[in-house]
Formats: C-alpha cells, structure tokens, sequence
C-alpha cells in the first residue's frame, strides 16, 4: 500500500473514531432512557452516570487539544521572520530547491528557538486546497549546520510539500492528540476500553504513515545533497540535540536558577561558543552509535534506519559540497538571533549579564549555597546562632570533624562522608576567596569554573580543604588561608548582602 492509500485511510480511521466514540455517546444516553422507561432505576442511573462520563471526556479531550494548538499557534507566531531581503542567499537556496522539489516554495521563512526544521501550510477544505506556506528553522541547528548539510534538511522538508505532505499533516496530528487524550479521559470503563483497542489500530496506521512520508522526503535530500551528506546529516542532528541539551543544564539552568540570566544576544551566542570549544568532544560523539529505536510511536524512523535506506536510494547527481557554516546564508545572523531571543525567552525579571559575569555570579551563588549547609552544622554542634569559617577549622581542631562530616552527609558511609565534608569546605574556601577579593571565577566553554588567582592561576582549593577536613593538618590549611588573606571570618551573608556582593562582581 503506497503512501497515499495509506495517508487516506489514516483519515478514514481518524473519522471511525469519532464516530464510534459518539455512537457509543448516543447508544449509552439511549439506553439510560430506556432502562428508565421500564423502571430499571439502579441499572438507569449507572448508564446514565456512564454517559455523562463519556461526553465529559470527548468534551474535555476536544477543549484541551484545541487549548494546546491554540498555545502552539501563539507560540510560533513569536519568531523572527527572514525576508528575502534579509536573507538573499538563502531564500535564494530555498527557491532552487523548491524548483527541484517541483513544488512551490514557501512563503515565509521563520527562526525559531529548537534544534529542529520543519514545514507547515495552512490548508482548507480537508487538505484540499493548499494554502500560505512556511518553513520554521531553528537557530541551534543553523549553528552547528554546514551550508550543505542545511540544503540536505531543506531538501527534505521542500520534499514533504512535494509529496503534499503537509495537506493531511495538521488534521492527523490534531486528530492524534484528540485520540490519545481522548483515550486516556475515558480509562477505567468498557467505553475507554473499547476506544483504546481501536486507538491503538489507528495510531498503528497513522504512524506507519508517518514513518513513509519520512523517507519518502529523505529521497530528495539524497538528490540534491549527495548520499555522504544526507547520511552525515542525519547523524549530526543528535548530536547537536544533545550539545543543545548539555548547554541548556550545564550553562543556562544554573543561572536561572540563582536569579540571572544571560543577554538576549548571549542566550543563542554562547551555544555558538560551546560548539567551537568542545569540538573535540562533539567529534567523539559523531564516532558514537547512532540511537535506534526510541519508541514504536515515534512519527520518524530510527536514524540507522533512514541512513540504511538511504544507501539503496540512486544517486542522480553529484552535489558540490559547501562547508561554510548555515549561519552564512543568513547576514547579521547574531542580531537576528538575538531578536529571536529576546521575543521567545521570558527573563522574569533576572538579572541579565553577558556571560563571563554571569558565570562568576552564578558560581558564587552555588558555593555559597554550599557553603551555608556547612555553617549550620557547625552552628548547631558548636551550639551557636551562626558559624564562620573559622568556626568550621576550631571544630575540626578539637576532634569534632568526623561529627560534622556525620551532619552533612546523613546516612553514607564513612569514606562519603568525609568526601561530602571536603566538597563543602572547597565551596565555603571558594566563596571566602572571592568575597576577600583574593580571587574571582572563571568560566570556559570547554571546561568546568574555576576560581582563580589574580595572576589567572587556578587555586587549588580542594587540596586546602582535604587538608582542612583532617584533624592532623587543620593548622596547616589555617596558614595557608591566613597566608591567602581569605577571610576566617567570612560566613553566612545575609539575602541583602549577597546580592550585593553579586551584583559588584559583576
């Protein structure tokens, strides 16, 4: 059955299930009218309470999925729109490819914040009638793209309107979410029962169509771009989604979570940056397996999938490769990023820095985090409102290391314990230098913070505090501090000061 026959009767059965789920509605209601014509009032009451179960659980699947297309709408009207004027070269490479497509191209072409790309068209008449045409790309994705490798994805997204892909799209999708949240809304009695055996028929059909019209556009990507390219393409998208993942945990969570926040034109410019510093890494990750099979209901084929496919698909011409970066299909491409930015991520009020600050605030905010768990233990054992980091060494002097190395770490082991203490006393040393102003932090793309010494020089904070957590050589990690000008006084900072002292270092 080819693409099309399948793509139909996916409507067809999408239709099925709207009218076995309102026939089910009107045979439950008569009934219940039924049963309360010949008295049958127990029996009445339940088929009535039942109906009442399934129209509320069409009525709010219908609601909800139209709340979330409404949200999803709203959401992709707030990109940063490409004219052909701004971006000659690209609309110029899309044009070429449409043309080759032998479709039309779209008409308009949008930035949008994912690691992704993708068409829609605003149909009428059940997909009948084609309508405005648009292409979304993301701006992760032109950033770690080559200019071929992008041609190879606009290929296959120009390949969906050519095999009029995109007619269906929107009603099987909206019809996919109905279903599903249908389903789930009506779980726990026979009519959920008998809607999900027929859900599950259905979503077998519409993801194996799905799964075709994938590799259907994988054909002109392999045309246009050349099989090494599309291949190569498709292996470099995991990739770049889990640079994108490690960036958004490992540099912008932190940050939101302390109150700041990085600049409009930072947010999408130091993904660019990690990319360039950690190419040795992302190298590593291209020698990786590609990841298979996700879920059996995924829309897309596993990867290894389409690049088998791939390899029995004939080569027509032999593309010319481009190796410029995508981002140079798109001149002032850092504005445009930054305006994208700026429409799409909600600060809330955070303190915005560019990012050698930023990193240097959150940091701190972290190791002083740290550092408080620290001070309230040494303050209760030492049976004192509050601690200092002098506090902290006395304690270890007089023998009461291994108890607060026990309040720390709760329940671990001996060895996790006293492991748990050195992490915290590095935080505590750490924060205590930087508010001495001995030292201040300093980030990388590539590696860890590091709080470092004026000359630029590291510190090494976690051999003073292995050192410090020992009773034996506590007072030679004393001298060392005393001889650092950190601070013993240094302790818990009031919300106030705190930011303050972040706002300074900044």
């Amino acid at each position: 059955m080819n693409t099309a026959l399948r793509a139909l009767l996916s409507v067809l059965m999408l239709v099925g299930f709207y009218v076995l789920a309102v026939g089910m509605l009107v045979g439950c209601a008569v009934l219940t009218v039924t049963m309360a014509q010949h008295s049958h009032g127990p029996a009445a009451l339940k088929f009535g309470i039942l109906t009442l179960i399934v129209a509320a659980g069409i009525v709010t699947a219908l609601v909800q999925v139209a709340r979330a297309q409404r949200a999803s709408r709203d959401q992709d009207e707030s990109g940063v729109y490409l004219t052909p004027g701004q971006a000659p070269e690209l609309w110029a490479q899309v044009r070429e490819l449409a043309d080759l497509a032998g479709t039309r191209a779209p008409d308009t072409i949008e930035l949008v914040p994912e690691v992704n790309a993708a068409v829609s068209e605003e149909t009428r008449l059940l997909g009948l009638v084609g309508g405005t045409r648009q292409l979304l790309l993301g701006v992760p994705l032109l950033q770690g793209l080559t200019v071929a490798q992008l041609r190879s994805v606009l290929a296959h997204e120009l390949g969906h309107y050519s095999n009029a892909h995109t007619r269906l799209g929107p009603i099987a999708y909206r019809g996919r979410a109905v279903v599903v949240v249908t389903v789930s809304r009506l779980s726990g009695n026979i009519v959920g029962w008998l809607l999900r055996q027929y859900a599950k028929a259905y979503l077998v059909v519409s993801q194996a169509v799905s799964r075709s019209q994938e590799l259907e556009a994988d054909r002109l990507s392999v045309q246009v771009a050349g099989r090494r390219v599309a291949q190569s393409t498709l292996r470099e998208l995991p990739v770049i989604d889990a640079a994108w993942s490690f960036y958004e945990r490992r540099y912008l969570a932190p940050g939101w979570a302390a109150g700041y926040a990085t600049t409009a034109h930072g947010f999408f410019g130091g993904f660019g940056q990690l990319l360039t510093a950690r190419s040795a890494e992302l190298e590593g990750l291209r020698g990786q397996d590609v990841p298979g099979e996700r879920s059996v209901w995924d829309s897309h084929p596993p990867i290894p999938h389409r690049v088998a496919a791939m390899d029995r698909l004939p080569e027509t011409r032999q593309a010319a490769e481009d190796p410029r970066p995508a981002t140079a299909l798109v001149p002032g491409f850092d504005q445009a990023a930054a305006a994208l930015a700026g429409q799409v991520v909600a600060f809330e009020g955070r303190q915005q820095l560019e990012w050698g600050p930023l990193v240097g605030a959150f940091m701190d905010a972290s190791a002083a985090q740290a550092a408080q768990v620290l001070y309230d233990a040494a303050a209760a054992i030492a049976q004192q409102p509050s601690a200092t980091l002098g506090t902290v060494l006395d304690l270890v002097e007089r023998g009461w290391g291994g108890e607060l190395a026990r309040s720390v770490a709760g329940d671990a082991d001996a060895d996790e314990q006293q492991e748990a203490l050195v992490r915290l006393l590095t935080a505590a040393f750490e924060h205590a230098s930087v508010r001495s102003g001995t030292a201040r932090w300093q980030g990388s793309w590539s590696e860890p913070a590091t709080v470092v010494a004026g000359d630029g020089n590291p510190i090494p904070f976690e051999q003073v505090a292995r050192l410090a957590a020992d009773q034996r050589t506590v007072a030679s990690a004393r001298e060392w501090l005393v001889s650092a000008r950190i601070d013993l006084a240094t302790g818990p900072q009031s919300p106030e000061r705190a930011g303050l002292h972040q706002g300074a270092s900044a």
